[in-house]
């Protein structure tokens, strides 16, 4: 397997440059915009080149739910890869969960007439997610195991050595946040990680990018968006408490998401509890001469 591999350097009005994927075709052409473009693009490519997520010629699997995180990675990576920046390939895909009423035109039509390469999988997860969890559970965890696992299996099949995931920084503040009240632990969602199994990497490089970044960038875009009836609607989630706890701490201090994100790259575990991280049986005084 080839050497991870630092991105080339863009100078910073390429992002303006004439010449784009199609995604980009109806783009505004705002200032704004292209502002917006690129510091999405400059948090992705810190992503990419910080945890080491680009080998040239491989190919990843990009996970597409319809969602506004998702779109806006495709979008993203598609920028990146037009331009030569981002040597591997690119295969979309949706895996459709059977939920009541899902469009199932609106993901074929939308990758097909940009002619962006694509796989549609029919798993009926929805069935065994209702079946198995009694009314009124929260239906989010089993979901998201079932689907990670056809994921993984897609991933293999097409000879993919990743699932690229839209995850970015408000989910991993989030589950920081969870797994600090609730979990008794330190833990966020990793930029990168391998799969139990040790043959796929999951990456996710939005993981510097802001929500509200990506709801902009996706109401502009005006990708057609298809909601998740199946936890989405759901109230009452811990990570729904969690993010409103977030928002609320955004708004009374604006700018502490950029600065708690960052301080999760900036630890130092002699100031921890953890002796598993730092020797503290080590430490001893040395005695005056």
């Amino acid at each position: 397997m080839s050497a991870a591999m630092e991105t080339p350097a863009m100078p910073e009005d390429e992002a303006d440059a004439s010449g784009a994927h199609p995604i980009f075709a109806n783009a505004p052409r705002s200032v704004e915009f292209n502002k917006l473009r690129k510091r999405l693009i400059r948090n992705v490519r810190e992503a990419l080149d910080k945890f080491a997520m680009v080998r040239p010629g491989e190919k990843w699997l990009i996970a597409l739910s319809g969602g506004k995180d998702s779109y806006g990675l495709l979008a993203l990576l598609l920028d990146l890869k037009w331009r030569g920046l981002l040597p591997v390939e690119l295969l979309a895909c949706n895996l459709d969960q059977g939920q009541p009423n899902f469009p199932k035109h609106i993901l074929p039509e939308f990758l097909t007439g940009l002619g962006i390469e694509h796989r549609i999988e029919y798993q009926d997860t929805y069935s065994i997610v209702t079946d198995k969890l009694p009314a009124g559970a929260t239906y989010c965890s089993l979901c998201s195991r079932l689907r990670r696992g056809n994921l993984y299996r897609i991933a293999r099949e097409e000879g993919c050595s990743a699932l690229v995931l839209g995850h970015h920084r408000d989910d991993s503040l989030e589950t920081f946040f969870m797994n600090l009240f609730h979990g008794g632990k330190l833990a966020a969602m990793p930029p990168k990680l391998v799969n139990d199994e040790g043959d796929l990497e999951v990456l996710r490089p939005l993981i510097y990018c802001a929500e509200e970044d990506l709801q902009r960038f996706s109401d502009a875009m005006a990708f057609p968006i298809i909601p998740c009836d199946l936890c989405g609607s759901q109230d009452g989630l811990q990570r729904n408490v969690t993010k409103a706890m977030l928002t609320d701490m955004e708004k009374a201090m604006p700018g502490r998401k950029d600065v708690m994100i960052r301080a999760l790259g900036n630890i130092n575990p002699s100031h921890m509890l953890d002796p598993r991280l730092f020797d503290f049986a080590g430490l001893s005084i040395q005695p005056k001469e």
